[in-house]
């Protein structure tokens, strides 16, 4: 790893080694893999810079002269859940293209998953890509030299890159949708189980205090259909007068859509429900679901295209172009 005062640690690439030894990138490569094609000083030319430097070629590198098929690493907290079954799709969909192989990791959520996941596939692959709740200390750990693209959060470390989800302005559309149909009382469905808010809960909290709304009108929900269904009876349970929810997920709603009913309400003539992820599966319930909807497609895309610059050595893409953001889907539940 390559290292400068005052800065974090940076992969060393098989580009540094070029410019070092002051040949392309194919003579790297060449060298690194003993093909004779090169003069014997130019070959201990490039050994000595990528000696010097640190550089570890990765499985990515050597194939780029035995024409191995690049493996990528993607792993996911919860297959069960359509949102990240989507997500990986299109991942799949844009490896695929690429003629890439993608290998998928169900991390169950937790943390100690995570990295026992990266111990297993850190020789394996030459990317990871994927949700990690871990700090990043511990995934530069076992992934040191290998691109890494995190989604969903924010990176610190300037060897990784990220792709953002930002759904602020998608939320504040939901609830001024919910308001300019009279609602006053608009509830919270939100991740349960988590030690602090989420930030979906941060977006409805500020989208709520911009209207003069109640902001504490909120129910923990675990992340599933029956666990938005308990979220929603205990809601209303505590606040009998809300009128409208708003979901951390649809998959949250498509249970309070089904508790609703079974409380003998109707949706949405006595209570709104909007989610948040923007399923193919929100269509399908009845009525159709209302969402803050992200474009599934558009993320497992960029997640490979980043990967792909960064094995390669390519500009990445900057920040501001890793950013997915949501918009709200009407559907007849809102």
């Amino acid at each position: 790893m390559a290292t400068s005062a005052g800065s974090e640690s940076r992969r060393v690439t098989i580009h540094d080694v070029a410019r070092s030894a002051g040949v392309s990138r194919q003579t790297v490569s060449r060298a690194l893999n003993g093909k004779d094609e090169i003069e014997v000083s130019t070959k201990q030319r490039v050994l000595d810079a990528a000696l010097a430097l640190g550089y570890r070629p990765s499985r990515f590198a050597r194939g780029l002269v035995r024409q191995d098929t690049t493996t990528i690493g993607l792993v996911i907290p919860d297959l069960l859940n359509p949102f990240f079954t989507e997500v990986a799709a299109a991942a799949l969909e844009a490896a695929r293209a690429r003629g890439w192989h993608v290998v998928v990791y169900d991390t169950a959520d937790r943390a100690t998953e995570e990295i026992g996941t990266l111990q297993v596939i850190g020789s394996q692959v030459d990317a990871v890509v994927g949700y990690f709740s871990a700090a990043e200390d511990e995934l530069d750990r076992f992934t040191r030299g290998m691109p890494m693209v995190l989604i969903g959060r924010e990176h610190r470390m300037a060897r990784f890159s990220s792709i953002r989800i930002d759904g602020e302005d998608g939320v504040h559309a939901a609830v001024a949708h919910l308001v300019a149909r009279g609602h006053r009382r608009i509830g919270m469905l939100d991740h349960d189980g988590r030690a602090e808010p989420s930030v979906r809960r941060d977006w409805f909290t500020a989208a709520a205090t911009a209207h003069a709304l109640e902001t504490g009108l909120v129910a923990g929900a675990a992340q599933s259909a029956d666990g938005g269904g308990a979220g929603l009876r205990a809601l209303l349970e505590a606040h009998p007068e809300v009128t409208a929810v708003f979901c951390f997920n649809d998959i949250v709603a498509i249970g309070a859509l089904r508790e609703a009913r079974r409380m003998g309400r109707s949706v949405p003539r006595d209570l709104a429900v909007i989610g948040f992820d923007g399923l193919q599966l929100g269509a399908l319930v009845e009525p159709p679901l209302t969402s803050v909807a992200l474009d599934t497609r558009r993320l497992g895309g960029l997640a490979i295209d980043q990967v792909g610059r960064l094995l390669t050595g390519d500009d990445p893409l900057g920040a501001d172009e890793l950013v997915v953001r949501a918009e709200l889907r009407p559907g007849g539940s809102a």
